[in-house]
């Protein structure tokens, strides 16, 4: 494990929260590795704290999906396949499709510039080259756009699905060549939404997961090639 996982303490969070949201954190954004045990004893000792909440915090990223219990072994960072990838993908891209289609109907002006602004802020993270704010940037955008459907059902599902996506995508946005590509699908987004260009907004969408899980699939194979 890397020396800088530590707990940000919050006063106004249960101490099992914290320790939970910076586990979370680690694993998303891959500073606990795939296939990494998640040892009691020895994360308490990193996190100055009892296993309590280890064990709490263990036992909640499980029902998330980002922690798998292996027999005779414990607990361990889930991998991320292929299937895994597929699964979480195939669902998100026909929630972005339905979203952008929504958003064509229903949204406001004020959300279309905030969506404007958002397509600024993710360029202009970009070039910071830090894979954390870029995927903050990249997420605020997108929930413009759920946002604007009003659609609360649908919100739900997609909230559902975020943390997960948030790994995948983190993978993807670490791949600096892929930003530019990124930004464009963005603006294209952002004009069909405008125009209330359903078809190109819908097919966009799906086109920037398609890319994502091309691109996050071939790094999972390669990484398999080299063990």
């Amino acid at each position: 494990m890397q020396d800088n996982l530590q707990v940000s303490m919050d006063e106004f969070l249960p101490l099992r929260d914290v320790v939970f949201n910076t586990l979370r954190q680690a694993i998303l954004t891959g500073e606990l590795k795939p296939g990494e045990r998640l040892m009691e004893i020895h994360l308490a000792n990193r996190l100055g704290v009892s296993r309590t909440p280890i064990r709490e915090a263990i036992r909640k990223l499980e029902l998330e999906g980002l922690v798998t219990m292996i027999p005779r072994r414990g607990a361990e960072v889930a991998q991320i396949t292929e299937k895994s990838l597929q699964d979480v993908l195939e669902v998100r891209r026909a929630l972005d499709g339905l979203s952008v289609e929504l958003a064509c109907d229903r949204i406001t002006s004020e959300e279309l510039e905030q969506l404007k602004q958002a397509c600024d802020d993710f360029e202009q993270a970009t070039q910071t080259r830090d894979p954390r704010k870029i995927a903050r940037a990249d997420v605020a955008l997108h929930d413009i756009i759920v946002q604007a459907t009003g659609n609360r059902r649908l919100m739900q599902m997609v909230n559902n699905l975020s943390e997960q996506m948030y790994r995948y995508r983190f993978e993807y946005i670490k791949d600096e060549s892929k930003h530019q590509r990124l930004i464009e699908e963005h603006r294209i987004i952002y004009e069909s939404i405008l125009q209330k260009d359903k078809k190109t907004a819908a097919a966009t969408a799906k086109l920037h997961i398609d890319n994502q899980e091309a691109s996050i699939t071939e790094q999972i194979r390669m990484e398999r090639q080299r063990h």
